[in-house]
């Protein structure tokens, strides 16, 4: 693992309510220490921000926001977006350049384009710790089911983390896995 670098990467917008979950999940990520080959950044709104920072050579990136996917409010997913293509690039469609309401796929176009721009090389694995809002309307603080999901969210990026699958690839199909809070208490 030695030369790896991973990338965690909060992001949504405060004001809206579960948005904010990215954000408040890297805040109580930030009392735990953290290897020294992971840097864990709140970008908020700041997706450029995001994607330019990404250009400095990270091997992976989590990203932590809220990701409405029709489960129950609080449920959490991992994810694993599509890759590169056969030749190394990142094809996620155009991005979209509002700097304050780039979301994560608008954010990994951008550094596609941004890659080929610059002959840089994107992370080679990217993992997503969503969890399913309540609701995102103008309006400060998390629902109760979003608040109680971000400590398990903290486990999960922390594990993640741990058992070094932040940063190691593979071939296989990247599942979805997704249950709620209560239950993902119960797994060991």
């Amino acid at each position: 693992m030695s030369g790896s670098r991973t990338l965690v990467a909060g992001i949504g917008n405060v004001f809206l309510g579960d948005d904010g979950f990215g954000v408040e999940t890297l805040r109580q990520l930030s009392a735990y220490e953290l290897p020294g080959h992971v840097e864990a950044v709140d970008f908020g709104v700041r997706g450029v921000h995001l994607a330019y920072q990404l250009l400095d050579g990270y091997d992976t990136l989590v990203l932590v926001d809220a990701t409405a996917r029709g489960g129950p409010p609080g449920t959490l997913y991992l994810i694993e977006p599509d890759g590169p293509d056969e030749s190394g690039r990142v094809t996620r469609g155009a991005p979209v350049l509002d700097g304050h309401q780039m979301s994560p796929d608008a954010v990994l176009a951008l550094l596609g384009s941004l890659c080929e721009g610059t002959g840089s090389t994107p992370p080679r694995r990217t993992v997503v710790v969503g969890c399913e809002p309540a609701s995102v309307e103008e309006g400060i603080g998390l629902s109760e089911p979003v608040a109680a999901a971000v400590p398990e969210a903290v486990r999960m990026i922390l594990e993640l983390l741990r058992n070094g699958h932040a940063d190691h690839a593979d071939d296989t199909d990247h599942d979805i896995v997704a249950a709620p809070v209560a239950e993902l208490r119960r797994t060991p």
